[in-house]
């Protein structure tokens, strides 16, 4: 699926995508965040024929996309995630909180915390620069018209806003960060409810001076639109995004999916699992295929979220919940 098939196929219900044969033995759905639907479609059917050459059993991935956040609250209400790969470790951190479907220590269980590949968080904008856009800083000036998710709702949109708030206060210090941020966002037209959607606004519907985009879907976007529609550019500072992955245990130990689930997440960690994350613009955690691959990846320099802001849970406290930076900026 393309971003030109998804705009096409976004009014269906749900946006759940059906990788194998629904016949088959077993079955998977993944719930994962809005700009993962071309990487998990081919993984998908690289997963299943690992699958039935090792145990000879058949397996049917299903997808369903949308904003992180809005994601993991249907998994709270009710929607059986076998797998989650959402866009940041607090939403399925929300998960183990709130519904009680997975320790609240998931992120132990598999390697680097559960992130097999990571991304960031850099800038597309229309052919030609108009507006010279080259750096955070330039997305607060007035006139600059800027495309960013929702969020409340957006994992991606979370990493945005944090990649903003720690440019501003090393340039500007603590006491102004906040309001370099509003700057920003008096500059946003519309706050769609994910990534994908954000990504359509801008390339589809020729909204906006500048898309702040996860970097696989700015150069996801260049690559199916074209160089001579769009440039990328990149930040001086940018924040090292970790999209984590997990195990719902409750939905697996009901469905009897555990063993075939546990081998999904672990094959995204496998040298043709980091492949084909890296074909589809993630990067690669493997140290391998990540210096293999390194030439398609643009310098700059990244900073932890950790490091930053004390992690997600100290983050989404200060800045997402209710009341926090982000609705004193938007909803004053």
């Amino acid at each position: 699926m393309t971003i030109k098939t998804w705009l096409a196929t976004s009014f269906l219900v749900a946006s759940f995508a059906i990788s194998n044969n629904v016949l088959a033995d077993k079955t998977l759905l993944n719930v994962s965040y809005d700009p993962t639907r071309e990487l998990y479609q081919e993984f998908n059917t690289a997963f299943a024929k690992h699958w039935q050459e090792k145990t000879k059993e058949t397996v049917a991935i299903k997808q369903s996309h949308g904003g992180s956040g809005k994601q993991a609250r249907s998994v709270i209400d009710g929607l059986e995630a076998d797998v989650v790969t959402l866009a940041l470790a607090n939403d399925i951190n929300a998960i183990a909180e709130k519904a009680k479907l997975l320790p609240e220590d998931w992120q132990k269980r598999l390697a680097l915390n559960s992130t097999p590949y990571t991304s960031t968080i850099i800038f597309l904008v229309r052919k030609g620069n108009p507006k010279g856009i080259k750096d955070w800083d330039d997305l607060a000036r007035p006139g600059v018209a800027v495309i960013t998710p929702n969020p409340k709702t957006s994992g991606g949109a979370q990493w945005n806003f944090l990649a903003a708030w720690e440019f501003g206060k090393r340039k500007y210090g603590e006491d102004k960060a906040q309001g370099f941020i509003s700057n920003i966002y008096k500059n946003v037209p519309v706050l769609d409810s994910g990534a994908r959607g954000s990504t359509t606004t801008f390339v589809e519907r020729a909204v906006g001076d500048v898309l702040i985009s996860w970097e696989n879907e700015a150069f996801l976007a260049l690559k199916e639109y074209g160089s001579d529609k769009f440039e990328i550019v990149i930040p001086s500072l940018s924040i090292l995004a970790e999209p984590p992955v997990a195990v719902v245990d409750k939905v697996v130990d009901k469905r009897g999916t555990r063993q075939v689930a546990e081998a999904y997440l672990q094959y995204l960690y496998s040298e043709e699992g980091q492949e084909i994350v890296a074909k589809h613009f993630y990067r690669p955690t493997n140290p391998k295929i990540a210096e293999k691959h390194a030439g398609k990846f643009p310098k700059v320099e990244l900073f932890k979220i950790d490091d930053a802001f004390g992690g997600w849970k100290n983050a989404h406290k200060i800045h997402f919940a209710d009341g926090g930076t982000f609705d004193q900026i938007y909803l004053k």
